[in-house]
């Protein structure tokens, strides 16, 4: 017999007068999933959590956890916990205090939420830290004290919203690798809100990415960033160069978008009028001094370096290129001839039309 999903919605809404927050949203998340939920600031995302912990109450629809209806149930009665962006740890408790907590207000006896306590702290890499005082802490560390204080209680759903936001640069990347080795150790279910695209893409087993209170999509990170369903996702995940134009011919499943200012490229799509919007990865476009390099690909043109983004290993070229209105973007290869290509050099640039996703503007 199939296990329920850990968590299901069904056509939830939430409305603050008439602007609706969240509008119709049914998902459902699988036990020992890691599902993220990706929006940019304001898409409502922060809300559908917030209704899942049980500190908000839908306006219609039902949320269920394990087949059980949590419509009246209370947060503290739910079998979920969440990490929050602040962690909200307790800054005057010890850090095995601070994971024991929940436990000694359910009632477990102290020496038994002590020894649990213990326990969690070395599944998460922590072994004798537990009389430390949490202000002692590393950003890292204190990440896994409050992962550490959800899982203790054994929660059917653990709910994280924007646990990294405040982390710097390094430790985020760092904290992306642990956080799904750790959920993948404990297989807990793991409902993940984030505007940041790599956390999503890195952590995730799927993925709903939503804009103005809907979900676009829900997929794999893999099929997200390679098979958009709609423009919004196209831009959303992943660097890309887009671009408006009218559609001059179908042949076949293939689309032929002449640009304002003059190009045609190729590409593949179900753009049902005239305007449409194409849109190319940078890491699909070939570069070459070589013309004939680029062999029969569709989409072919010669253009000038207008900057080198040197980033280390995601550097990128942009090319300025007759009958394109800004640089097309590109993927800069870290070894070989065009290693060390300058600004001003003669470049050609080429990608398949199977690269260029094209939707109805």
């Amino acid at each position: 017999m199939t296990s329920p999903p850990d968590l299901d919605l069904l056509n939830i809404t939430k409305r603050f007068g008439s602007h609706r927050a969240v509008d119709d949203v049914t998902f459902s998340v699988a036990p020992g999933e890691f599902f993220s939920i990706l929006g940019p600031s304001g898409c409502g995302k922060t809300t559908l959590m917030r209704m899942i912990a049980g500190f908000e109450d839908p306006t219609s629809g039902d949320i269920r956890i394990r087949d059980k209806s949590m419509i009246g149930v209370p947060a503290n009665r739910r079998p979920v916990n969440m990490v929050f962006q602040s962690l909200a740890l307790f800054p005057m408790m010890s850090v095995g205090e601070n994971i024991a907590y929940g436990l000694t207000c359910r009632g477990v006896a102290r020496a038994e939420a002590e020894k649990r306590a213990n326990r969690m702290l070395e599944r998460v890499g922590l072994k004798g830290f537990g009389d430390r005082r949490v202000t002692a802490l590393s950003g890292g560390q204190r990440q896994r004290v409050a992962i550490a204080r959800c899982l203790v209680l054994e929660p059917t759903l653990v709910l994280l919203d924007e646990p990294l936001g405040a982390l710097d640069l390094k430790l985020r990347e760092h904290m992306k690798i642990e956080l799904k080795q750790l959920q993948a150790t404990f297989n807990t279910t793991f409902a993940y809100i984030t505007h940041d695209q790599s956390e999503a893409l890195v952590m995730s087993d799927r993925i709903a990415v939503m804009n103005q209170g809907r979900f676009e999509q829900v997929g794999s990170p893999r099929e997200l960033y390679h098979n958009p369903a709609t423009p919004f996702v196209a831009s959303f995940v992943g660097e890309t160069n887009r671009w408006q134009g009218e559609i001059a011919s179908t042949a076949g499943g293939t689309v032929a978008l002449r640009l304002p200012s003059g190009a045609t490229i190729m590409g593949e799509g179900a753009a049902s009028q005239k305007s449409a919007l194409a849109f190319v990865r940078p890491e699909a476009i070939a570069l070459s001094q070589d013309q004939a390099a680029l062999g029969t690909l569709p989409n072919r043109f010669e253009g000038r370096v207008a900057a080198v983004l040197f980033d280390g290993a995601n550097s990128s070229l942009l090319v300025e290129t007759p009958g394109f209105d800004e640089p097309v973007r590109a993927v800069l290869p870290q070894a070989g001839p065009l290693a060390g290509i300058a600004v001003g050099a003669p470049i050609h640039l080429g990608w398949a039309s199977q690269a260029t996703k094209v939707f109805a503007a």
